[in-house]
């Protein structure tokens, strides 16, 4: 099983409380936009999967892609900063999301918390909000969730507090 923290659109900031939320997980998953000076406390504290996202500069995009496709335990996990969600899937991501459907699919970019499941495609898709102060949401927001063999699980939603 491993326990993952999963956070996107810091936008150059980094809440203390990350590393108190995260303290339990065993790798951390940023879905883009990390801005300057967020990956490397990020990565010095936990293993550290991440994309780049439209904000990022050369340095974060030397060391992210832009997507990244790999498994977690038994999982097939896509991570994607845009790429939409169940029924407006981006352009970019369309042709393979259902040729290649993963069975999670991590976008960010919108600055919205959302997690459904796409029944056409089997899949779970989970967008973490933004962690980051600059954007239009109100509420700062970061997810926890458990994986374990094929089974996604343990989903929690946290609020970091106001922008």
């Amino acid at each position: 099983m491993k326990k993952i923290g999963l956070l996107s659109d810091t936008h150059g900031f980094l809440d203390d409380a990350v590393f108190k939320y995260f303290d339990d997980c065993d790798e951390i998953w940023h879905a883009g936009d990390f801005g300057a000076g967020v990956a490397e406390p990020l990565a010095a504290f936990k293993p550290i999967k991440g994309v780049y996202g439209n904000i990022d500069d050369k340095a974060v995009r030397a060391v992210f892609p832009e997507h990244l496709r790999f498994n977690c335990e038994q999982v097939d996990v896509w991570m994607t900063h845009i790429g939409g969600y169940p029924g407006r899937y981006s352009s970019l991501v369309k042709p393979d999301i259902y040729t290649k459907s993963p069975m999670l699919f991590i976008t960010g970019h919108s600055h919205i918390l959302k997690v459904m499941y796409d029944e056409k495609i089997k899949c779970l898709h989970i967008n973490p909000g933004a962690a980051g102060k600059s954007g239009w949401h109100k509420v700062r927001t970061l997810i926890r969730f458990c994986i374990s063999e094929e089974k996604i699980h343990t989903l929690e939603a946290i609020e970091l507090g106001i922008r």
